[in-house]
């Protein structure tokens, strides 16, 4: 049977032991009480300030369900009639070179043309319309001023046979403008070699001599 040496067996040294280190212990507090004796709190505390902090309640917000737009109307589509529908000729919409432009027949004497190959020309230029307007008094006192717009309708000879004021300044120019369109000789309009009615929109000048 195996024993253990009484000189290295440290369960039999565990007594002396924990009395040396209490008396160590002892030792160790009795020379800080006699060598750091005061232990007082400090004669005056300094107080910091206090901040005041304002809690504001926030309203929990809710978030609301909308609800969806109204649908769209349907548009209305026109339902197929029941009834059959019978054969429908139709008739041939591509353009002849002879259907465009064409010199008028008998039968069209109304029918004037507003662009042709040669459009009427005033004999002695648009010079012989101004030297024929004859200036209205009236305009003058009023001194009105501007330019009217004479639509005139010259046959196949040249001649004016009515005409339209398409934009007037009035003050009896629109009149004077008219008239002198009708006194002017044209030479007529062509088509194809042809003369023709023609329908054309000429400028008349007012302007007060200064």
């Amino acid at each position: 049977m195996l024993r253990k040496n009484p000189d290295v067996d440290l369960r039999m040294k565990y007594k002396k032991t924990y009395e040396v280190a209490l008396i160590i212990a002892l030792a160790i507090m009795i020379l800080a009480f006699k060598f750091f004796p005061d232990v007082s709190p400090p004669d005056k505390i300094e107080m910091g300030e206090q901040e005041i902090v304002d809690v504001e309640d926030i309203e929990i917000t809710k978030q609301e369900n909308r609800p969806p737009p109204p649908p769209r109307p349907p548009i209305p589509i026109e339902a197929p009639s029941d009834e059959a529908i019978d054969d429908v000729d139709i008739l041939d919409t591509e353009l002849q070179p002879e259907d465009v432009a064409r010199p008028p027949s008998d039968d069209d004497e109304e029918v004037y043309f507003v662009a042709v190959e040669e459009l009427p020309e005033p004999v002695g230029g648009i010079a012989a319309i101004q030297s024929a307007v004859v200036y209205p008094e009236i305009a003058k006192r009023a001194g009105v001023e501007g330019t009217v717009y004479v639509e005139a309708y010259v046959d196949e000879s040249g001649v004016v046979t009515r005409t339209s004021i398409v934009k007037g300044i009035g003050a009896g120019c629109d009149e004077a403008g008219e008239a002198a369109v009708m006194k002017t000789r044209f030479k007529p309009g062509k088509q194809r070699g042809k003369a023709v009615k023609v329908k054309m929109s000429i400028p008349i000048r007012f302007r007060l001599s200064k």
